[in-house]
């Protein structure tokens, strides 16, 4: 755990051209929910306090914390432990074979063909159970 909060404070990048671009993606998305939830800490703050109490409180709290998460979605994306697996990540997504346009096409249509095949299909159970049932009853 000591680990953990001693590489936080640290500044350096952990295999610096490695998965560049999944840490990237990493490092947005998690700033962005990190900076959403401080959103809605000033909103929240704004409703239950006055905006003079404390110097603005509900302005400086939520400032200091968004700088706070900017820094730990960086610095988390560094952790060695969590960098490998992101580097991991990018490799193998470069190794997908992705499909054409067309075969993309051709599958969703069979992928909609099965499934309105099958709601057919479970309509029609539907309808002579039905019918059993209201004949014996």
């Amino acid at each position: 755990m000591v680990a953990f909060f001693q590489e936080l404070l640290t500044v350096g990048i952990y295999k610096r051209n490695q998965g560049r671009i999944t840490r990237q993606v990493t490092f947005a998305a998690s700033a962005i929910i990190l900076c959403l939830g401080c959103y809605r800490l000033h909103a929240t703050m704004s409703l239950w306090l006055a905006d003079e109490t404390l110097f603005g409180i509900s302005y400086w709290l939520p400032g200091l914390l968004v700088l706070a998460s900017g820094w730990f979605s960086y610095r988390i994306v560094n952790i060695p432990g969590i960098a490998d697996f992101l580097i991991a990540v990018e490799a193998e997504m470069n190794k997908v074979s992705w499909p054409t346009r067309m075969e993309l096409f051709r599958a969703s249509l069979v992928v909609l063909f099965c499934i309105i095949a099958i709601a057919a299909l479970l309509y029609s159970y539907d309808i002579v159970l039905r019918w059993i049932r209201d004949q014996i009853l």
